[in-house]
Formats: structure tokens, C-alpha cells, sequence
């Protein structure tokens, strides 16, 4: 077995009609990284996440250089931060999610030395092995079919598992993800230790889980086994070669901070922001807790129930798993009859529909608390902008509430407007296939300025 091991550790703001850019733009490819976007950006990212060249012809139209301030108030896995450490600009980030934040905060860290990166991971690699050997489990999932099924394979407590969808990782490969993190968290102490538990994470999901991502995360095929060691390395590698032409670059200062973008100037310095590029979420049903939720929990970032409903009330209400009774973001756009017109629209068609589960009775509810919590971050946020600053909001059109459309830009613009900001335009930056419909929907950025 010990050989098998060994040969797979080897190998390794809004006017009354805004200005619309009518841009033809196609409904994939766009979206996707280009090959030499890949470094930092690929070490861990969204399924939906924007692309780093968007960032770019953004930054571009806005002039920003090496004296501006970028920020993302709704960082996910730092696309904006990444790129505009890439280009020379000095950013920040806010991210209410812990997973999320690690990737972040992990992707804009060029500076562990590629060489004793590897040597690190391979010495964890050597442990892991080595306790795997003497718990009689291979890494090579050819040589495990006496360990599947084994009542000593390592699981989580019965509180945290809970927390995951069924089916979400097998057994046998999650004994051996439990034993790699065990020998990483007894590296605490180690420089490399977020990039290790990020090159778990981002296989976690796929590689070495069941998970499948469509329109919403869910158990696909199931696997018995998977290598885990190996598949591990091999990550830690790719993202060590990334580090050599990382750490050529002049690079900015960025970081990225753990906060609600409801309430960012507690975080931010007043008046020190020249621009925002962000992709906030939409209102619809993905649960962004739910995609990360396998990572989330595995690498201890979650734990149970109490500390998942914690965390979903820092974020904007944007999918009704993550709504309270005591939540009162709509109370910012009770005067805004457009949102009030669609929220009415759902609910109508909810009763004619005679839709009763408690989720479909929230629809009419999410959608008001969604543009209200945008409200309030769009207050929120003018209190950290300079004068002048240029605002770049990525957001879709939605359907998913009993197929009742939703223009997301232009009830943003409308909501920008209302605390003060100026509405440059909404350019089409692409369409995509709303499975809700069947219909094409606008994927577009919200252009704004404040004018202080």
C-alpha cells in the first residue's frame, strides 16, 4: 500500500430613462477566466463569479491608478481585490462570509516562497500518509475496497453533519480529508497554512465531494472514494508556480475584511474611496451559506446551526432561507412604487397560483427586504466615498419568484438615486439562459457616481 501511496504523492443613482449600452454580447464564454487570468483568480472561485477582465475594463474607464483606493463591498472570492492588486491599485474588500473571506484574503498573499511552500505541503503530504498507512486506508482509491464501509472511518459529530446536504462526501474520502486537517491545524503556526486549507477547499466541493452546481447547489454522482493526498499536492503545487510570476509584479497593497455592506464605514476610512467594482447578490433563490457549505463546515468555519444563522444576518436578504421575522430592510424603499409593483406582482401570482409553502409566501417579502438592505448599503457606503467616485455595480435580472420578472439594474438605479447618487448608465455586459423562463435575461453593470 505504502508503495501505491508513495507513486501517487509523487505525481504530481437614476434618470427617468437611463442610458443603456446596447452591447451584443454572447451568453458564455464571456464569463469564463481567460487562461491568463488563471493565476491567484483559479486557486478558489464561485461557480458564478464575474472575470477578472471586467475589473480591468472598468478600472480602465475610471482612470484608476497606483493613488486610487478600490473597493469591493461584496467581495466573494476577491476577483475585484486580486485584479486590482494585478494592475497596481490599491484595494479592499468587505465579506460577510468566512469562506469566502479565506479564499480573499488568501488570493491577494503572494508572499510564501514558492520552494518552501512545496517542501511544507510535502512534508504534511508524508504525515498524512503516514497515519493513513497505519489506519490500513490508501490514498489510491483502487486499493480501498476493504476500508469503504468501515466502522473506523473517522465522521463528523452528528450536529455539524447535519449541516450538510446528504450525500455531500462519501466516507472513505472524508476520513481522509479529516486526517489532512488535522495534521494542517497542528500547523497553526505555519506561513502556509491558509494556502494549504484553500487548496483543500477548492477541491473539496467536486473533486474529492459528490457536489453538483446548476441553478442551485446539489449531490450529483456519488463517489466511494477519491484521492485525496494526491489531488491535494498537486493544487498546492499549481498554486506555488503561480507564486513566481506573482511576486514579479509591482504589487499594490489589498486586503479583505470581514464585514456587513449594509454597515462598511466602520471599516473603511471616510472619504478615502475613489471607485467600487462589485457583483452584489441578486434577488432569487441561491443561497450563497448553501454553495460553500461543504468547505465552510469541513475547515471549521462553521459549526452549527446558531453560528449559520448568525452569519446569514450579516448578509443582504436576497433568498428566502435567509429572511427573519424581526428583519426590517424594507422599511428604506416603502416609497419606491416601482419595487412595491413587483413585490405586489408576486404575491398576486402566488394566490392565483395557490402557491402556500412558507417559502413561496416570502417571495413578495425577500424582494422588498433585498432593495432595502441595497438602500442601506448604498447610505452606508457614501459615507467612505471621495467626491466624484465612480461605482461599478455587475447585477442580473431575475425570474426566479413565480417567474415574475425583476429588472435588478434599473430598481438599483432607482434605489441608488434615492440616497443621493447620480446614474451614469447601464451597459449590457451579457445575457444568460433563466431556466425560471426559458428566456434570455440581461446580466448588466450599474454605472454611478457620487457627487458628494
Amino acid at each position: 500500500m505504502r508503495a501505491n501511496q508513495q507513486e501517487l504523492f509523487e505525481r504530481q443613482r437614476m434618470p427617468r430613462q437611463p442610458t443603456v449600452a446596447r452591447v451584443s454580447r454572447p451568453n458564455g464564454s464571456i464569463n469564463n477566466l481567460l487562461p491568463t487570468d488563471r493565476a491567484a483568480h483559479d486557486w478558489y472561485r464561485f461557480v458564478l463569479s464575474f472575470p477578472p477582465h471586467l475589473v480591468r475594463d472598468y478600472a480602465d474607464r475610471f482612470e484608476l491608478n497606483a493613488d486610487s483606493l478600490l473597493l469591493d463591498p461584496f467581495c466573494g472570492t476577491g476577483t475585484t481585490i486580486v485584479e486590482g492588486k494585478k494592475l497596481g491599485i490599491p484595494s479592499v474588500g468587505i465579506e460577510a462570509v468566512p469562506l469566502p473571506l479565506l479564499a480573499s484574503q488568501t488570493k491577494v498573499d503572494w508572499s510564501p516562497d514558492p520552494d518552501l511552500f512545496k517542501a511544507h505541503a510535502k512534508n504534511v503530504a508524508e504525515r498524512v500518509l503516514t497515519i493513513l498507512e497505519r489506519e490500513r486506508v490508501s490514498d489510491d482509491p483502487a486499493d480501498n475496497q476493504e476500508a469503504i464501509g468501515a466502522a473506523s472511518l473517522r465522521s463528523l459529530r452528528e450536529e455539524t453533519a447535519k449541516l450538510l446536504l446528504k450525500g455531500s462526501i462519501s466516507p472513505l474520502p472524508l476520513h481522509k480529508v479529516l486526517v489532512l486537517l488535522e495534521v494542517l491545524k497542528e500547523e497553526h503556526d505555519s506561513p502556509y497554512q491558509r494556502h494549504e486549507l484553500l487548496a483543500l477547499a477548492k477541491l473539496l466541493p467536486s473533486d474529492i465531494g459528490n457536489l453538483r452546481f446548476g441553478p442551485e447547489v446539489g449531490v450529483g454522482a456519488i463517489k466511494q472514494d477519491a484521492p485525496v493526498v494526491s489531488s491535494w499536492l498537486s493544487q498546492v503545487w499549481r498554486m506555488a508556480n503561480d507564486m513566481g510570476a506573482l511576486q514579479a509584479m509591482d504589487s499594490a497593497p489589498a486586503e479583505a475584511l470581514l464585514g456587513d455592506a449594509r454597515n462598511i464605514d466602520g471599516s473603511i476610512a471616510p472619504r478615502s474611496v475613489d471607485a467600487v467594482i462589485c457583483s452584489p447578490p441578486y434577488p432569487n433563490e441561491k443561497d450563497y451559506l448553501r454553495i460553500v457549505r461543504l468547505e465552510s463546515v469541513l475547515l471549521g468555519l462553521i459549526d452549527n446551526k446558531h453560528h449559520l444563522r448568525t452569519l446569514k444576518q450579516r448578509l443582504v436578504r436576497s433568498n428566502t432561507r435567509g429572511i427573519y421575522k424581526g428583519d426590517e430592510d424594507d422599511q428604506w424603499i416603502l416609497s419606491n412604487r416601482s419595487i412595491a409593483k413587483v413585490a405586489k406582482a408576486i404575491e398576486a401570482r402566488r394566490i392565483a397560483l395557490g402557491k402556500d409553502s412558507g417559502f413561496e409566501k416570502a417571495y413578495h417579502r425577500v424582494t422588498k427586504l433585498y432593495f432595502g438592505g441595497m438602500a442601506r448599503h448604498f447610505h452606508s457606503l457614501s459615507k467612505v466615498l471621495k467626491p466624484g467616485a465612480r461605482l461599478a455595480y455587475v447585477v442580473g435580472d431575475q425570474a426566479s419568484y413565480l417567474r415574475v420578472m425583476i429588472r435588478t439594474a434599473k430598481l438599483l438605479a432607482e434605489v441608488a438615486a434615492s440616497q443621493g447618487y447620480a446614474v451614469e448608465g447601464i451597459d449590457l455586459f451579457r445575457t444568460r439562459h433563466a431556466t425560471a423562463t426559458g428566456k434570455q435575461l440581461r446580466e448588466e453593470v450599474l454605472l454611478l457616481r457620487w457627487p458628494g
